[in-house]
């Protein structure tokens, strides 16, 4: 069975953004950067929150096309309607059956984009196997928490550390189960 992976950028304070959705802070260029996008193109299946996919359209991505072109796209709402989506983009409701039902059927591990919301959802229902923090040695003291409003209490074993000469660290945990 293929795993879950929440590969996502994080401050110290253990925020995927800033307030108002600010990045700026996060290292967007380096080795650190250069491993991450390597470490993407072994994913052939994404799946993401709403927001997370929203995000996307101030950076130019059009609504409908997928964010990452080799990969087969799951965008989790309740309420997001799009028209002409791509052959690779679909619109899903909630629900663990589906999540679970993706997984059983995916050829390789599974990239879990965010947000923070939706990865609060999967932590609590036991579906993220593993985590890969890009550590940003930065605080930012607000802004959208790692795993949302999430109260799971979840343990984790480092399985492997990337330091890189800017600070950022590619940090990989598994879920003990």
């Amino acid at each position: 069975m293929q795993k879950i992976v929440y590969y996502v950028a994080s401050s110290l304070d253990g925020f995927i953004a800033g307030p108002e959705d600010d990045i700026s802070a996060f290292a967007l260029q380096g080795a650190g950067v250069e491993q991450y996008q390597t470490d993407l193109l072994k994913f052939r299946t994404v799946i993401m929150g709403r927001r997370t996919y929203e995000f996307g359209f101030q950076y130019g991505l059009q609504p409908g096309q997928p964010a990452y072109p080799h990969m087969e796209h799951y965008i989790f709402s309740d309420t997001l309607e799009i028209e002409n989506l791509a052959e690779t983009v679909h619109l899903e409701t909630r629900s663990i059956d589906r999540v679970k039902a993706i997984r059983d059927k995916a050829e390789t591990d599974i990239y879990l984009c965010g947000g923070g919301v939706f990865a609060g959802w999967l932590l609590e229902n036991g579906l993220i196997d593993q985590l890969k923090l890009k550590l940003n040695p930065v605080v930012l003291g607000g802004g959208i928490p790692l795993f949302g409003d999430s109260k799971a209490s979840v343990k984790w074993n480092l399985q492997e550390q990337k330091v890189f000469s800017d600070g950022l660290q590619i940090l990989t945990y598994n879920r003990i189960k």
